[in-house]
């Protein structure tokens, strides 16, 4: 089966409705496809809802965990920085992509500021405060193991 065809179908129908842009994703466990989606920026007005992430999203809720790492994914363009993140979390070892940054780029999809931001490049996208001496945030740490104990 031509996983990376059925993030591009996926897209093509996203952009047809205007759900999303140029952007789709497909996840695979072994043989089957769990998800094959565009992104929904556009529809859900969330800059959260890269084709990635949602993909991420749907998968977890079919499979009814957190832990992807038996899944590889399929993406029609290379993943952002937050993306990326969200499969490291999810355990995903595997990212097929086809377009690449440069070409997202020369489109006006250009994700170098988080980029910049991440490889300490440029630090001013964004103004990070470490708030100190706050006890209550502090002890949610020691609350969850708590809870997890129990």
């Amino acid at each position: 089966m031509d996983y990376m065809k059925l993030a591009a179908d996926a897209t093509t129908v996203g952009m047809a409705n205007k759900v999303g842009g140029p952007f789709g994703a497909t996840i695979v466990r072994g043989d089957e496809v769990i998800a094959a989606v565009s992104n929904t920026m556009m529809r859900d007005m969330d800059p959260s809802a890269h084709a990635e992430m949602v993909a991420v999203r749907e998968a977890c809720k079919k499979l009814n965990t957190m832990d992807l790492s038996d899944c590889v994914v399929y993406a029609t363009c290379e993943p952002c920085p937050m993306c990326v993140a969200v499969m490291i979390w999810a355990g995903i070892k595997d990212v097929y992509y086809s377009s690449t940054r440069d070409d997202a780029a020369k489109h006006g999809f250009s994700d170098m500021h988080l980029r910049d931001y991440l490889a300490d490049k440029d630090d001013s996208v964004i103004n990070m405060v470490k708030v100190e001496h706050r006890e209550d945030c502090d002890q949610l740490f020691e609350y969850f193991h708590k809870l997890s104990e129990k």
